[in-house]
């Protein structure tokens, strides 16, 4: 290239920023811009200079690879990753190791040496006093930034893509920052995006900043509205040495706060925090922490001169761009300089309930806890990355565990990779209150730390920049309903925010928050014989939720292998199978210290509070003998007192088969741990990605288990509640009132919204109730007819009809059993009717009302029969044993007498899961007859499900049920 042609170049290809305003976005790009434009409003900004987008294009033709870097783009399906990345690879490699053509190079290098000088001097000297001015400092220290031309594609999620390196010193780093910048215009994502939004690459340019990095003696942020109070006052947070220092939270800062009302910018407030260390950068560029004399740590940062010039610059900055700024400052030699300002993002405005943000979304996913945070990133791939998330931080990692629960506790919002609204991230952030969006898929990769963010937990979206923080208060219950409703609550700092929804009483407390926040495994604490160390830490952690609430269920401590590992005493090893491995009451078992420990803590709490209603109960029970244990160590060992119930957590399919003996063994409550019984019943990782689709509470399997669970528990006259995550989904929650479950918990912040569904399902509960008894008494005792398919539940089965299988079965019929009305409706179907009940018996609907309709039996319309209705005829002998009645010899249990009162109780699963007692002769059977006539046949629904269990009771025609001839799929066994 000629002469001519370099000196062309050498005007366009450096732009200082005295030379460029908002209006030169296409030489400039955004950043350059706007940094033009704060400089010729006379805004105090360190000094630089742009490398302009005319350079970055004549660079890659230059070099000859711009036909290569289309070409390679051409032919790329975008589509395979492996494909793009090799893409962005080479053409990177071509960018980076061309030689930059001393046309453009000399230009930078120029503007480069004399970046510390003042640009009038510049202009004014030249010869040899230009070489003076080059040699006679040491270069300094600069960032150098991507700024991108188009304003498109920051709006297509392009900001942040490119790269910047801060603390470049030197000619021959300089310029290799440079290309390194401009290489970074293909990085796969930005490839991706300008792919998928159609832009075009042989018309996508780069500029370069390069701007003095400031030493600073002094730094810090303020916002020309206050977004605490969220008034007109200026907010000002101060320290000593580098900005870093501030935005970690490493460092408390002095705060001032300053009133816009007057001239003269009073200060209104004023903090002067201790300021134990400082960010400082030594000489060769590097960041490190120096540690400050009391006397300078305590010293106020900033002057009276300093406060009220900042004032005045955050006034002047939000007059001229018209919005609230967010601004960045340092302070160098008593000079001002702004590194930064921007928007602070349009206010959250509510909506139909809903905030909108204003602003380029770097990230989407689920919004799975409500609320707005605002923060610096800091990215957390292992456990020992945790300390470095501090007070008002934004933790992004790729999913969350237990391990996490005391610095998730500290943060701002939260942000994972992985996980769905079930998932660990979303369980525990919805009960701290704060905002959160899981499943981003890519969080860890796209962020940066240090990179300031926006969370928008209410609509799964996370934005560029700092915004406003909404904070989602808790409102009080509203509607007084039957069914109780409770708050979960595991950390004490949130028992006081509970406290608002005015819920009488918390359905759940797990130990595990307050162990995480003690530090300590439970193992550690045994073996280093400082079990009384343990039960302070619980029972401290206790008596501040108690406090708040007239009744409280605390659950044992449940800790899997592969959570809380950070703590001291922690295993090292995990299982290969944790969640079906070595933890809730079978490791309190195996370590019955702990147990006792956690029990003493209980009761200390009880004995405090004598007034208090407290609960405990056990995790993953899966037998008889844990709850004995569990029960004996609580009353014998520990001396439980009165005023503390006990129960357990039903969460376990084997609990759901045993729970009538569960009951007999003498618990006075149950409730449902939804998330692992969703888990356990179908087979599912709620944190597994690729079956996460499957996870769902309203499943017939598991709606089924806990109808048949609260049913049983009714007979017994044990309580029923819930503490999973489904209690708060509308459907599920009118399924649970109508199946008639004593209480809900759920996270404080929709108990509000909780009372008014449990209201209305109350309400139309008792309204359907009303008609059902008025429908029933105005039915004629001989009516006949069709009663409709098994999933229409609204007609009355004809009374001869039910006569017919009492009578056939010798069963007293109770209508609290869904398997008698299944033989009653089985009855009344033609041949067409029972293929078709088949084929929805195996088809699998998720979710709503409609479907748990036609799916559950509807109990509570279950068919009214009097006793004077089942009076049986008279039969003769044969007749009874060819209709099936006693089957292999065998003889049904003793009825057992009761004084005349109906004995409820559920044989399918007894002591002996199927204990038979043999016939011998006929004499015996009459015997039996005699015996049930006269006490009202009270325990033959009981046999008759035992008998169904077995499969061996034929219907009218001769099959068997579960027999060779039917596949098991077309049996339904609905023991529940």
């Amino acid at each position: 290239m000629g002469e001519k042609e370099a000196s062309k170049g050498s005007v366009s290809f450096v732009k200082w920023f005295s030379e460029l305003n908002h209006g030169d976005v296409k030489i400039a790009g955004g950043k350059g811009a706007s940094l033009g434009e704060m400089y010729n409003n006379k805004f105090p900004i360190p000094p630089g200079f742009v490398v302009t987008a005319q350079a970055y294009s004549y660079f890659i033709e230059k070099a000859g690879i711009k036909n290569k870097i289309n070409e390679i783009l051409d032919n790329l399906d975008v589509n395979n990753t492996d494909a793009l990345n090799a893409a962005s690879k080479e053409i990177r490699g071509l960018i980076e190791s061309a030689d930059f053509p001393e046309e453009l190079k000399s230009p930078i290098l120029e503007s480069y040496e004399v970046l510390d000088v003042d640009k009038k001097n510049i202009d004014k000297a030249g010869g040899g006093a230009m070489e003076i001015l080059k040699t006679s400092h040491e270069p300094p220290f600069v960032a150098v930034r991507s700024s991108a031309t188009a304003e498109d594609l920051v709006d297509a999620s392009f900001a942040g893509q490119q790269e910047s390196f801060l603390n470049v010193k030197g000619n021959f780093d300089l310029i290799k920052k440079v290309k390194k910048c401009f290489s970074s215009l293909f990085t796969p994502r930005a490839i991706f995006y300008r792919e998928k939004k159609g832009f075009k690459h042989s018309e996508t340019e780069l500029a370069v900043v390069v701007q003095k990095m400031i030493d600073s003696e002094k730094s810090g942020v303020m916002f020309s509205k206050n977004p605490v109070k969220k008034d007109e006052s200026i907010l000002i947070e101060a320290v000593w040495g580098l900005g870093e220092g501030l935005v970690s939270g490493r460092i408390n800062p002095d705060i001032y706060v300053i009133s816009r009302d007057t001239e003269n910018l009073q200060v209104l407030k004023e903090k002067i925090s201790y300021k134990k260390i400082a960010v400082v950068r030594d000489s060769s560029g590097q960041t490190g922490v120096v540690k400050l004399t009391e006397d300078r740590g305590k010293q106020r940062v900033l002057s009276n001169y300093e406060v009220k010039r900042l004032g005045q610059y955050a006034i002047q900055l939000e007059e001229h761009y018209e919005l609230g700024q967010d601004i960045e400052f340092a302070i160098e030699n008593n000079q001002i300089y702004i590194v930064q300002s921007r928007p602070i993002t349009t206010k959250v405005e509510e909506e139909q309930g809903s905030s909108e943000i204003a602003g380029t979304v770097l990230l989407s996913g689920l919004g799975a806890s409500p609320g707005v945070g605002v923060g610096v990133v800091r990215i957390v791939k292992n456990l020992n990355e945790l300390s470095k998330v501090k007070n008002g931080d934004i933790l992004v990692t790729e999913m969350t565990n237990p391990d996490m629960v005391v610095t998730m506790q500290k943060s701002a919002a939260i942000v994972t990779d992985e996980g769905g609204l079930t998932s660990h991230a979303a369980i525990v952030s919805r009960e701290m209150g704060i905002p959160a969006v899981v499943g981003t898929g890519n969080a860890i990769e796209t962020l940066k730390d240090g990179q300031v963010i926006t969370v928008d937990g209410s609509n799964g979206k996370v934005f560029e920049g700092r915004g406003e923080t909404k904070i989602i208060e808790v409102e009080p219950i509203e509607f007084d309903t039957k069914t109780k409703i409770k708050v979960i609550v595991d950390l004490p700092d949130y028992a006081e925010r509970a406290a608002k929804s005015e819920a009488k009483g918390v359905g759940l407390v797990r130990l595990e928050g307050i162990i995480a926040s003690g530090g300590k495994h439970p193992l550690a604490y045994i073996k280093e014989k400082k079990v009384d160390e343990y039960i302070k830490v619980l029972s401290n952690g206790l008596k501040d939720i108690v406090k708040e609430f007239d009744e409280i269920w605390i659950r044992s401590s449940d800790i899997r292998t592969d959570e809380f590992r950070n703590l001291i005493g922690a295993s090292k090893e995990v299982e290969g199978n944790p969640m079906l491995g070595d933890h809730g009451i079978r490791f309190s078992l195996r370590h019955p210290e702990i147990l006792r420990a956690e029990f003493t803590a209980i009761k200390e709490i009880a004995d405090e509070f004598p007034d208090k209603k407290i609960g405990l109960m056990a995790p993953q029970i899966i037998s008889i003998s844990e709850v004995k244990e569990m029960k004996r160590i609580a009353k014998s060992e520990v001396s439980i007192p009165s005023n503390v119930k006990i129960g357990v957590m039903v969460e376990t399919p084997a609990a759901v088969m045993i729970i009538d003996k569960i009951c007999e063994e003498g618990i006075d409550f149950i409730s449902f741990g939804t998330n692992d019984l969703t888990q356990y019943t179908l087979a599912i990782d709620r944190n597994n990605s690729d079956v996460q689709y499957l996870y769902d509470e309203a499943h017939p399997a598991v709606l089924n288990s806990m109808r048949y669970v609260i049913q049983t528990c009714k007979r017994y006259g044990t309580e029923t509640s819930i503490c999973g995550q489904a209690g708060s989904k509308p459907e599920i929650a009118e399924f649970l009132v109508k199946q008639g479950i004593d209480s809900i918990s759920v996270n404080a912040d929709v108990a509000n919204k909780l009372s008014k569904i449990i209201k209305d399902a109350e309400e139309n509960l008792q309204a359907e109730s009303g008609k059902e008894a008025e429908s029933v008494a105005s039915v004629p005792e001989e009516v006949a007819g069709h009663i409709g398919k098994p999933y229409e539940r609204k007609a009355e089965a004809p009374l001869q009809t039910v006569q017919k299988v009492i009578n056939q079965y010798q069963k007293k019929y109770d209508p609290e059993m869904a398997d008698m009305e299944e033989l009653v409706l089985k009855e009344l179907e033609s041949e067409e009717e029972k293929d078709e009940g088949k084929e929805k018996d195996n088809e699998y609907f998720p979710g709503t009302l409609d479907r748990l309709d036609k799916e559950i039996p509807n109990l509570n319309e279950a068919i009214a029969i009097t006793s004077g209705e089942m009076e049986e005829p008279e039969k003769e002998e044969e007749e009874v044993l060819e209709e099936g009645e006693l089957l292999d010899n065998e003889e049904p249990d003793d009825a057992e007498e009761m004084g005349g009162e109906e004995v409820e109780k559920d044989a399918l699963l007894d002591d002996e899961l199927g204990e038979e007692l043999e016939i011998e002769d006929n004499d015996k059977s009459e015997e039996l007859a005699e015996e049930e006539s006269e006490n009202g046949v009270d325990n033959l629904a009981d046999e008759l499900d035992q008998e169904i269990a077995k499969g061996m009771i034929e219907d009218d025609l001769g099959e068997e049920w579960g027999s060779d001839g039917e596949s098991n799929e077309d049996v339904k066994l609905d023991i529940f």
